[in-house]
């Protein structure tokens, strides 16, 4: 058994393990943080954030898919791009994004201890790699282990042709038809992608609607372009079976009789939480059957010095909102409650093409709540910077309060949406009004002057009933 003993310790180096691991030691605390793969970052990094945006960063730079509008449809940086051009430069900030995050944990003196980690009792927690097994003792234990792609019976798995969002840059070959199960967050992000690159995308979703948390205008555009790049979407559509045929092409069928064939499959139907190994049942804890850890509102488990944060806690899932968790775990395990979050004022990002990024609520939220509001929408084909840019296809959404101007959401698709969702953001944060837009000079030619012309159209509108 280890003779020291650490104030905190911390099962996961993703995002959320990341932040509380920093925050503690800049309160002077001792810290060792537990990873089980031998570089830190978690899933984030390895296999889900960084990748996966980087990918669709190196897809639309060489499928020109930004400048079509400009070029014409058949403008192309490389006329044949292959997953190797993908895995490239991937695999190039994956490096970087490691090399940046071994560097900040050395620098605030965070001790790594590498190898799986189980919870001997609430003060104990063993760490076992190819070397053996020590265990040892921190009064505060924090869980952010993450979660890893969900699997199903009916889905076999075989890395070559069926695969999950782990194993995409591990195919050979870009197929030419692909079949995508699961209409959240990771499916919609890569049928966008993969039908960039000119793949035949057939999107099947068990509900009748994709991304349902998100705004319905936003996402009624959203379907409206991916039915425009010649994506097929069956909704409101459950897979009975999938196998693989002799020629190595896949069928997955559906539990309606129909059959959709494909080269390859992408399973991307949920996440589950990484708890298999964690021996929770030592410490009393239970998790969910998605492997979800319950949590209170300062993120403490049943058991009070053991914390779990991050997308091992459910949604949203989100690796921003994961760091945010992370803090204020670490806050208030050693009694710090100067810190104060509120969840309503955070962004949401989903990297699909065209963007979407949002904040506060919409307009489903707010007729069931009987809110009085009122809408105001700028489209980026009316904004000089749009045509610059080639995008002429996005727009910009404010729902504010009729009577007192008060902003209540913030909704974007178009590119550059998660950036540009953040002057909105911080109008809210600061407790602004439409006003403030109406008001503000912004740079010309810029994305941000959506923000005035949205104004000025929700005024408008109020102004017939005033």
């Amino acid at each position: 058994m280890s003779s020291s003993v650490y104030d905190l310790i911390v099962i996961g180096s993703g995002p959320a393990g990341q932040r509380a691991a920093i925050y503690a030691s800049k309160l002077g605390k001792k810290v060792a943080l537990v990873e089980m793969r031998e570089v830190v970052g978690g899933a984030c990094i390895s296999t889900g954030t960084i990748p996966s945006k980087t990918m669709r960063e190196a897809v639309l730079h060489l499928s020109g898919y930004n400048y079509k509008s400009i070029y014409g449809m058949n403008y192309r940086v490389k006329e044949r791009i292959t997953m190797a051009d993908l895995a490239f430069r991937v695999q190039h900030v994956i490096k970087t994004e490691i090399d940046v995050t071994e560097a900040q944990l050395s620098r605030n003196n965070i001790e790594m201890l590498v190898g799986v980690a189980s919870f001997e009792d609430a003060t104990h927690v063993k760490v076992t790699n190819s070397r053996g097994s020590t265990v040892y003792e921190a009064t505060n234990i924090l869980i952010g282990t993450g979660t890893k792609p969900a699997s199903s019976p009916k889905v076999p798995i075989n890395g070559r042709s069926i695969i999950n969002s782990d194993l995409v840059l591990e195919l050979v070959n870009l197929p030419k038809t692909m079949i995508i199960v699961g209409g959240g967050v990771i499916g919609v992000e890569y049928t966008c992608m993969f039908s960039a690159l000119g793949v035949r995308v057939t999107l099947i979703e068990r509900r009748p609607r994709l991304l349902e948390f998100a705004d319905q205008e936003i996402i009624e555009a959203l379907s409206y372009h991916l039915r425009d790049s010649r994506v097929t979407m069956r909704l409101n559509e459950e897979v009975e079976s999938v196998e693989e045929m002799p020629d190595g092409t896949v069928v997955a069928n559906l539990e309606s009789k129909k059959k959709v064939q494909g080269d390859a499959l992408l399973y991307a139907v949920g996440r589950q939480g990484n708890v298999d190994e964690l021996n929770l049942a030592a410490v009393g804890i239970e998790s969910d059957s998605r492997g979800r850890i319950p949590v209170d509102k300062d993120f403490r488990t049943k058991v009070p010095t053991i914390f779990a944060v991050g997308d091992v806690i459910g949604f949203p899932s989100l690796a921003s909102v994961s760091m945010e968790q992370g803090r204020v775990a670490a806050a208030r395990a050693f009694g710090d409650e100067k810190i104060l979050s509120n969840p309503g004022l955070y962004p949401y990002g989903i990297y699909t093409i065209p963007e979407i990024s949002f904040i506060g609520k919409t307009e489903e939220q707010l007729t069931e709540e009987d809110v009085p509001y009122e809408v105001g929408v700028a489209y980026y084909r009316e904004i000089a910077r749009g045509q610059i840019r080639g995008d002429t296809t996005g727009r910009l959404k404010i729902i504010f309060h009729r009577m007192t101007h008060a902003i209540l959401g913030v909704h974007i698709i178009g590119e550059g949406a998660s950036e540009l969702l953040h002057i909105g953001q911080a109008v809210m944060a600061l407790g602004g009004t439409l006003d403030y837009f109406v008001d503000t000079v912004f740079n010309y030619p810029t994305l941000a002057e959506c923000y005035k012309v949205a104004a000025f159209n929700g005024l408008n509108r109020v102004s017939k009933f005033e």
